[in-house]
């Protein structure tokens, strides 16, 4: 090793236990350390490549585990893992640069303390104004009036209630939200099956219509579970030239570890889609499900659309449905990052899934954790950072002598939740060569904010030069614009890899397999 590389930490070793990865594996990971890459009070650094170590650990492994050969070593570049924690802020889009929060989105003085807003959507901003009985032309003028006049936690709960996102900050060890039980992974075997190669047709009870045979594009899932409008037609994209080519069985040489998956992808906003985009970038054929009704921020979509296509269908159609089930019926995994229970009645349960798949992968993100009182509620990582603690923890006295709460220097409950869950999915696909079993996986921002708070503690970072992003920045041509972007971080043996595809327009795909 050179002298700024530097072994794997406790916090690696604990996430790839948590995992149920093979301890011996570990030594198969170093780190390229970098200094000044995600300062922070809190050991932010330390997740950030202990997420990505692990993930790239277990793209190593699956490839290993599908072309019969030993895992390789892989060198995660501490510069690589800070430029990609950030990539919505490396975001260009023909030059431009997106805005991140809308303006009633942040930190109020209330009462008796500080609540953190989340109004980005138009939906949540409207949902935001009702409850507090605000007009809906309100600017951050109005809305810091009237927060100021009442209490924290009786603003959080008018909020919720409406259906709006607003939290109370609260200090540390004073989080309404149990984080010494939530575990940072749940993973569970369901069912028996025969070993099979991924690639090969799955052997499922299935129906429907032929794959790609429902009606393209009559709308899609909502933001909130619920049903949408239609949408217009849709149209297929080919894939960007250039890149690995996808094919299905065991890889051949320089074949991709998820060459053949089927992703199934029915996330939004930053977490899910950074762990469909790594996914994408391993070698699977990710497929995107969106409304068109409560559509993506395009802004996000073109963070996180890499590698991907993207189609519109909604489940309240029959017709739509059936497309779904028929998709499903050839999937290899699906992802969701919905409310716990939001696509239950559209009979995509987890349960339910693997009865009628079995083999699938089910992986399910959520902000909450899944039980307890706040587990059915909406959130985002800038409004768990400022429930469970963090903001407070982050309070730059020194700066702001009215204790305005802080951030992390990165939305990284959303990236590090989504860099273990890509590892997750990768790890059970590696099982599931051996037993053909079904996995029911589950993570929540909320038992990422554990572990940081909690289970990481800082970690020798190795004699490195300054961080410099320049080196993990790209740029390309789109359907969107010409997009500079932040490159991924994942390690493979042979070197850093790049997305075959670039995004393209949010449900402009047909919905089909490739």
């Amino acid at each position: 090793m050179t002298r700024s590389d530097v072994s794997p930490d406790a916090a690696t070793a604990h996430a790839w236990a948590a995992l149920g990865g093979d301890p011996a594996l570990l030594e198969r990971v170093t780190y390229r350390a970098v200094s000044g890459g995600l300062p922070a009070r809190l050991p932010v650094a330390e997740l950030a490549r202990a997420t990505v170590g692990v993930c790239s650990l277990a793209a190593a492994e699956l490839g290993a585990r599908r072309s019969g050969g030993a895992v390789p070593a892989v060198r995660v570049d501490e510069d690589a893992v800070a430029t990609a924690f950030v990539s919505e802020r490396h975001l260009r889009i023909d030059g431009r640069k997106p805005t991140n929060f809308a303006p009633l989105s942040g930190f109020w003085r209330a009462a008796d303390g500080w609540v953190r807003t989340h109004a980005n959507y138009p939906h949540h901003r409207a949902r935001l104004l009702a409850a507090l009985d605000l007009p809906g032309d309100t600017g951050p003028d109005g809305l810091a009036g009237t927060l100021a006049a009442r209490p924290a936690r009786a603003i959080q709960e008018a909020v919720y209630a409406a259906g709006g996102l607003a939290v109370a900050v609260a200090e540390p060890g004073e989080s309404e939200i149990p984080l010494g039980a939530l575990p940072l992974i749940e993973s569970r075997r369901v069912g028996e099956g025969a070993p099979r190669r991924l690639g090969d047709a799955p052997s499922r009870a299935g129906g429907g219509l032929p794959v790609g045979g429902g009606p393209p594009g009559s709308g899609a899932l909502s933001a909130d579970g619920g049903p949408s409008a239609s949408a217009g037609p849709t149209s297929d994209r080919p894939p960007a030239s250039g890149g690995p080519s996808v094919s299905g069985g065991l890889p051949t040489s320089g074949a991709l570890p998820a060459s053949g998956v089927r992703v199934l992808d029915l996330t939004r906003v930053i977490a899910g889609p950074v762990a469909t985009r790594t996914l994408a970038l391993l070698g699977a054929d990710v497929l995107r499900i969106d409304s068109p009704r409560l559509p993506e921020d395009p802004d996000a979509h073109a963070d996180t659309g890499f590698g991907k296509r993207s189609a519109a269908l909604d489940l309240s159609v029959s017709e739509d449905r059936r497309t779904v089930e028929a998709l499903l019926a050839d999937a290899d995994v699906v992802v969701t990052g919905y409310r716990p229970g939001a696509l239950d009645r559209f009979g995509l349960a987890p349960d339910v899934l693997l009865e009628r798949h079995p083999g699938l992968v089910v992986a399910q993100l959520c902000a909450w954790g899944w039980s307890g009182p706040w587990s059915g509620r909406r959130g985002f990582d800038s409004l768990v950072q400022a429930a469970t603690g963090i903001a407070a923890i982050e309070t730059n006295a020194d700066a702001d002598s009215d204790g305005h709460p802080g951030v992390l220097p990165a939305q990284a409950l959303d990236h590090g939740t989504g860099y273990l869950l890509a590892a997750t999915v990768l790890r059970a696909l590696t099982e599931r060569q051996e037993d053909g079993a079904g996995r029911h996986l589950r993570l929540s921002l909320a038992g990422t904010a554990s572990w940081l708070t909690h289970g990481i503690a800082p970690a020798a970072r190795g004699d490195g030069p300054a961080h410099d992003p320049e080196p993990w920045l790209a740029e390309t041509d789109s359907d969107l614009g010409t997009l500079r972007y932040a490159r991924s971080p994942i390690a493979t043996p042979d070197g850093p890899l790049d997305w075959v595809r670039p995004p393209g327009h949010l449900g402009a795909d047909t919905p089909r397999w490739l």
